[in-house]
């Protein structure tokens, strides 16, 4: 399928929540078009050292997004609540005249994760504290799945303040063994 690209340096994941402040006038198309279609638009991370005229700029895994709120900001911009629908391999990237980008984009399992909740400790109780102690954060979700070793390790990744090819390492990797030791690492101290 096309789809239109949203690159930023943060990332988002199957069933990961994000608040954007839409501004420039390709993106207002895109939201706009998302909604008009009940479709949606993948987030991308951004590749420091590609080249953007080129397009290799924007790593291959991204996420399919849908629009799950939306409102006029303080200061007049768009605010976009979106939500991870599922992980995309992009390929082909294109750019309109207007500077955005489409893409095809074709579904793609990450990895897989048999872990048990209690295998993957203290991980949910660090995340659960985050929750706690941030509300801009929590308030984007309706329910908190701190029992659910997925969906925890999704929200860590989407948090840590690693460099983007450090993330895409992880997501190519066909079960979650090197991120759950990467992250049972940092969370120990």
């Amino acid at each position: 399928m096309k789809c239109p690209l949203f690159p930023l340096s943060a990332h988002i994941l199957p069933e990961g929540r994000m608040a954007l402040r839409i501004f420039e006038p390709r993106y207002i198309r895109m939201v706009k078009e998302a909604c008009a279609k009940d479709a949606g638009f993948v987030i991308c991370m951004l590749n420091s050292k590609g080249n953007q005229e080129q397009n290799t700029h924007i790593f291959p895994t991204g996420t399919y997004c849908r629009v799950i709120d939306f409102d006029v900001l303080e200061d007049g911009l768009l605010g976009v609540t979106v939500e991870g629908v599922n992980c995309v391999s992009v390929s082909n990237i294109e750019t309109e005249k207007d500077g955005l980008r489409i893409a095809d984009c074709e579904n793609v399992e990450v990895w897989s994760c048999d872990f048990d909740i209690q295998e993957i400790a203290p991980m949910n109780e660090r995340l659960g504290e985050i929750f706690d102690t941030y509300e801009e954060f929590r308030s984007l979700y309706e329910h908190v799945k701190l029992d659910d070793p997925l969906w925890v390790i999704n929200r860590w990744l989407e948090l840590l303040p690693v460099d983007a090819e450090q993330k895409q390492h992880f997501l190519a990797q066909k079960d979650c063994k090197k991120i759950v030791a990467y992250l049972s690492e940092l969370i120990k101290y």
